[in-house]
């Protein structure tokens, strides 16, 4: 089963974006993102919503619950 980390690492390097321009969207700091991909913190539910619409994929996508990554 894959990660939110794991997850997170994926969808930033498939959509080419560095950790700071994801940080910066959720207007938050660098090091608290990478904090997250790292595992070193879990994010709230507000910030995951914010960081699946960062990505359009659905919340169940992820967190790594389902590999359709499509929003319903």
């Amino acid at each position: 089963m894959i990660t939110l980390m794991d997850r997170l690492k994926e969808l930033r390097k498939s959509k080419n974006v560095t950790q700071q321009q994801v940080a910066d969207y959720m207007k938050t700091d660098g090091r608290q993102y990478r904090r997250y991909e790292y595992g070193e913190s879990d994010p709230t539910y507000k910030v995951l919503i914010k960081i699946a619409d960062f990505f359009d994929v659905s919340l169940d996508y992820l967190v790594g619950r389902s590999d359709d990554p499509k929003r319903r």
